[in-house]
């Protein structure tokens, strides 16, 4: 599907700007928008995402009302490389001044994410997450488990409030029930299919990693409308005799499917903004600063942080033994190993991955849904604490790590390759959130 913009134009345009301005956008655009056909400024108009204004003239000093009366967000197109033209930043600033929200691109890159925002904001009215679970908290590591907000009502209710998004809910123990129950040879069938490389499992461990991807997949494939999913693979990892990380991989690259680990919904619902508004990679993986100290180095069993220079900046970040999941077309490096985390069964597994090194945005939406941070950062390289919960985790540099400990909304965090910070806030722009950093 496309964002629906409605052109709209004032009344001394000249037609021949207009249609050229039109041709432009719809050149550059046309794979994210549908234009609808042009109207008058203060002509009623219906069934459109957002405004575009192709053309912008002196006249606009004189149609504050007729604007600010627009009850979707406009978007000020009006250079020949998709984006605002430097001449119209006087009038941007003007009509800014009479409270009326427009948007005015400096870059193709952010034209097209105010159009794919624009649209996902539609779709999310009638999009559903899938969550499996049965008594979340109450399995193991219980005492870490039960204090997780993304559980609560309240959190469910808050998404489904400010997003649209309903929230389903599945029992993970028929999940783990029906996978078991797959012939091997339906299973053979799609490692046949795949031909994946790679795979660092016994053949038992391989099939069980498909058996969970195929009933995935069916549940999925049932329903068009949901758009991610997340299993409580952790704290109630007795339910299934292996891990969703593979068919994770293999849902995204089939389906788009944006994935959840720990049914964490509130990391999902950040992966599925930035996936599909900033047109972005992105991963979930957990945070652990240098300055967490020895809370950190427990949990991941290991005994000192890697040796760096102003370590009080730094961030070792991992995942059930490695990175955290990512999907095969997200890199060139990448396995799938056997299991590292002694809470998951002895036949599960975990993807061992990298990320290219460079600069990275961590981000995360807050807890209450009305900001979400976007922080620059940089992947500096890896670290292996073989024996440990850390077999292969990834070295990240903030510019004051004391202003990001003080500030972490979750030990779950969402990593974009790249700076993408001013997409984020494009997004955020669009969806009426603060945009957070240090």
């Amino acid at each position: 599907m496309k964002a629906r913009l409605q052109p709209l134009y004032f009344s001394q345009t000249s037609p021949r700007e207009l249609e050229d301005q039109l041709l432009h956008i719809q050149s550059l655009l046309g794979e994210e928008v549908e234009l609808i056909e042009p109207l008058e400024i203060g002509t009623s108009f219906s069934g459109a995402d957002a405004v575009v204004l192709p053309v912008i003239i002196g006249e606009a000093y004189s149609k504050v009302e007729e604007l600010r009366a627009i009850d979707v967000p406009i978007i000020a197109i009006t250079s020949e490389f998709g984006t605002v033209a430097m001449w119209d930043w006087e009038i941007v600033t003007y009509m800014r001044s009479e409270g009326i929200t427009i948007f005015s691109p400096y870059t193709l890159e952010l034209a097209k994410t105010f159009c794919r925002t624009v649209r996902i904001k539609r779709e999310m009215q009638t999009s559903k997450f899938l969550v499996y679970q049965d008594n979340p908290g109450d399995g193991m590591q219980a005492e870490i488990f039960k204090r997780f907000y993304w559980w609560e009502d309240e959190c469910t209710q808050l998404i489904k409030d400010k997003f649209g998004i309903s929230i389903v809910k599945k029992s993970f123990k028929e999940l783990g029930e029906r996978a078991r129950q797959i012939p091997d040879a339906e299973a053979e069938a799609v490692v046949e299919a795949w031909k994946m490389k790679d795979i660092d499992l016994s053949h038992r461990a391989y099939l069980s990693a498909i058996k969970i991807y195929l009933a995935l997949k069916a549940d999925i494939e049932a329903d068009p409308t949901i758009r991610g999913a997340g299993i409580n693979c952790l704290n109630e990892s007795f339910y299934s005799d292996t891990t969703p990380c593979l068919a994770w991989s293999m849902l995204y690259e089939e389906k788009g499917i944006i994935w959840g680990c720990e049914a964490d919904t509130l990391s999902l619902l950040t992966m599925f903004l930035i996936n599909k508004c900033a047109d972005s990679p992105v991963i979930m993986t957990n945070l652990y600063p240098f300055l967490s100290g020895p809370t950190a180095l427990k949990h991941e069993r290991i005994d000192n942080f890697p040796d760096v220079p102003q370590p009080e900046n730094c961030v070792l970040i991992g995942h059930c033994g490695f990175q955290g999941v990512i999907p095969k077309c997200m890199t060139l490096d990448w396995s799938v190993q056997p299991k590292v985390l002694g809470i998951v069964d002895e036949n599960a597994h975990a993807i061992d991955a990298r990320l290219p090194t460079g600069p990275v945005t961590l981000a995360k939406l807050h807890p209450k849904l009305g900001a979400m941070q976007a922080i620059p950062a940089s992947l500096e390289g890896y670290a292996q604490y073989p024996g440990s919960d850390c077999r292969n985790g990834g070295i990240i540099r903030v510019s004051d790590g004391y202003k990001l400990i003080g500030s972490l909304f979750s030990h779950h965090y969402c990593i974009v390759p790249g700076l993408k910070t001013e997409e984020i806030r494009m997004v955020n722009d669009v969806l009426g959130l603060d945009t957070l950093s240090i």
